[in-house]
């Protein structure tokens, strides 16, 4: 600011004067020989005359289309092909830092005799100039200048600039916060449109299924020539999703017993029966492991139910490496010499061979971990086992019914629907949209869901160790992986913490997208877990909100400032009429006060417009940030999303048919691409 205090809503009485300094200099010319006045000095005077007229009419336009800025805001769109792209860094719109001149300009539009110069005869004329620019109608401009949000909050400032976020600060991972319908997952489509042009490992988690999402993943990576390289993932569309096996990767066999306990409530008397399934499915998923078959839910619901076969397997196979020939003999001579009346109860109708496992590898005194745990179990009465383990039933019952469970336990090896691993998408750069139908079954998709994320941690331990080329090659850093969390409150964990603290380091970079806090908070039961996932953002993306504490938590991190104003004040007092010939004196002044406020209020984020947000970045610095909604005729996917699959099984059977085939583009999609 120039002055101690900046007047710019008011009159622009610079034009007045650049009116007549115009004029003036005018008459110079034309009538200076008439003033007596030598032609040298008119011409220098006609010209100083006229700069300074010009400067004047300068200086009443900037006021004018400053009170137009302040009521004018039209949709912004932009085709995603024409993204501003600068090295290292991600587009997120145009805007401007936010200082204290920019709270005290928005605190000025707030003052009563203020508010007749925000619509005013030139802020109506400039709003219609901008509605034929931009090829609209000019009766919508009055829906313009009355649109939805405070659209002064952008208007403070003239001069905008491209507002970048630097990649270096991803890893600290990006949390942005809106209300519904306030452009959230359009911006999610924006961040995401640049990690698939720029080739890095994308891995979108979409739990409502969004269409205009899974086609905007689709159109980027048909533009980048990457579609070969996307993998689908849809709980919604099993019948033509790719496949995954939730639980068939780990580090540690113990994680496939966490990732599915972790799914069972856990609070009060809940907790006891959890570690009673958590102790169940891990002992069947090591027996599992130690007979080289890999673990899915198929197979643990069907062992849960019924371990004796999985016992009979597993001690069949473990006596048959550890125990001298003739083992068997001994087997079925117990077997025949069995007598329901010398068993226990939990024993009587049992499977005599099973029976006579037990008694054998008793009477041995076998030391296996493995076997130990299957004989605990099988030896629990039918009755009491089915109470200890019925929290885990329902929810193995619901992630294995349908057609679903094909997708999350994948079995048939001729199935023409492609199984992907996230280590192998990792290492072949790949790209990984997960559609969970969240509304359908917010159980299953929260369980797969976790799944998937304690799989992606589980990888970063790896990539930790060996880096993306495995335990036996030299180590080669892993790439950075982009995940992109769509309301994540609907996906947040015990699995999802660490890999926002811990995975750093693997190249993990989270931008998680929700509507408020207390979603947050109402998810993990904890203000302190809450507080120790949010302070995992680096970087803070808000738009609109509606609830006062999520306003806050962006408020509450920045300074206050003093804002200056203006204060009248008028005084008169008689006098001594003896004395002197006034009967009276008066006094007015104009005093110049100071007042602390913050920088900004947490009633600025709640009035935000569509498209709009408030940006914490590199450290606390805020910026005000509008970003560009996508086109719609911006768009290579088909218009339904069974036709987005139909498109996507053309590659994969492209893809199983050539692994080395290189994406074809037609003739008319090149010629639009090169547009």
């Amino acid at each position: 600011m120039k002055f101690p205090v900046e007047a710019l809503l008011r009159a622009p009485v610079e034009l007045w004067s650049a009116f007549v300094c115009c004029a003036m200099s005018f008459a110079l010319l034309i009538f200076g020989s008439e003033l007596l006045l030598p032609r040298s000095i008119t011409y220098v005077a006609a010209v100083v005359i006229a700069c300074l007229g010009c400067y004047r009419f300068v200086g009443g336009l900037y006021v004018i289309a400053y009170q137009t800025c302040l009521s004018n805001s039209t949709p912004w769109s932009l085709s995603f092909a024409r993204i501003p792209k600068q090295k290292g860094f991600l587009y997120l719109g145009s805007g401007f830092r936010w200082t204290y001149k920019h709270t005290q300009r928005l605190k000025d539009t707030e003052i009563p005799e203020a508010q007749q110069y925000l619509t005013t005869k030139w802020t109506r004329l400039m709003g219609n100039f901008q509605c034929v620019c931009s090829k609209q109608d000019l009766t919508k401009s009055v829906k313009h200048l009355s649109m939805s949000g405070n659209v002064r909050l952008h208007g403070v400032e003239l001069r905008k600039q491209n507002v970048w976020l630097n990649s270096q600060d991803r890893v600290g991972h990006t949390l942005v916060v809106g209300t519904t319908r306030v452009g959230k997952t359009r911006l999610a489509e924006l961040l995401i449109a640049q990690d698939i042009q720029m080739g890095e490992v994308v891995f979108v988690f979409d739990p409502k299924g969004d269409i205009e999402l899974l086609q905007r993943v689709y159109t980027e990576a048909y533009r980048a020539g990457r579609q070969d390289q996307l993998h689908v993932f849809h709980l919604g569309y099993p019948e033509v999703s790719c496949r995954y096996n939730a639980i068939g990767r780990f580090s540690r066999i113990t994680e496939v017993a966490t990732r599915i306990a972790n799914q069972l409530p856990g609070g009060g008397s809940s907790s006891a029966f959890k570690e009673f399934a958590w102790r169940f499915v891990n002992i069947i998923a090591r027996a599992l492991h130690e007979l080289r078959q890999v673990p899915d839910y198929r197979k643990i619901r069907q062992y849960i139910n019924d371990i004796e076969p999985l016992f009979v397997e597993y001690a069949q196979s473990l006596l048959s490496r550890t125990q001298p020939a003739g083992w068997a003999g001994d087997i079925k001579q117990i077997a025949r010499s069995l007598n329901d009346r010398n068993l226990t109860s939990a024993l009587k109708g049992r499977d005599p061979t099973a029976v006579a496992l037990y008694k054998y590898v008793q009477k041995k005194n076998i030391d296996d971990p493995v076997l130990e745990g299957l004989v605990s179990a099988f030896k629990y009465d039918r009755t009491y086992f089915d109470k200890i383990v019925s929290s885990v039933g329902p929810l193995m019952e619901k992630l294995t019914t349908g057609a679903v469970a094909d997708l999350i336990a994948p079995t048939v090896s001729d199935d023409p629907r492609p199984i992907f691993s996230w280590l192998d998408v990792i290492r072949n750069k790949g790209i990984v949209y997960v559609g969970l139908d969240a509304l359908s079954d917010t159980t299953v998709a929260a369980a797969v869901g976790n799944s998937m994320f304690a799989d992606l941690v589980s990888i970063a331990g790896y990539l930790y160790k060996y880096g993306i080329n495995g335990e036996k090659e030299i180590y080669v850093e892993p790439p950075r992986v982009c995940i992109h969390a769509d309301e994540f409150n609907e996906l947040i964990g015990d699995e999802f913490i660490p890999l926002l603290n811990k995975a750093g380091g693997a190249g993990y970079q989270v931008t998680a997208y929700t509507q408020t806090i207390s979603d947050l908070e109402a998810r993990v039961g904890s203000k302190a877990k809450t507080g120790q996932i949010l302070g995992n953002f680096n970087s803070l993306v808000m738009l609109r909100v509606k609830e006062l504490a999520t306003a806050e938590y962006l408020t509450k991190q920045l300074p206050q400032i003093q804002v200056r104003g203006l204060r009248t004040s008028s005084s008169a007092s008689d006098t001594d009429t003896n004395r002197l010939s006034t009967e009276f004196s008066s006094r007015t002044d104009d005093q110049l006060t100071m007042s602390d406020t913050p920088l900004l209020t947490a009633p600025n984020l709640m009035g935000l417009p569509r498209g709009h947000a408030f940006a914490i970045l590199d450290g606390n610095s805020l910026w005000k940030v509008r970003f560009p909604l996508p086109q719609k005729s911006d768009s290579f996917a088909p218009s339904s999303i069974e036709g987005v699959f139909e498109a996507l099984h053309s590659s994969y059977k492209r893809r199983r048919q050539d692994p080395l085939a290189q994406p074809k583009i037609s003739e008319d999609r090149a010629e639009k691409l090169d547009k």
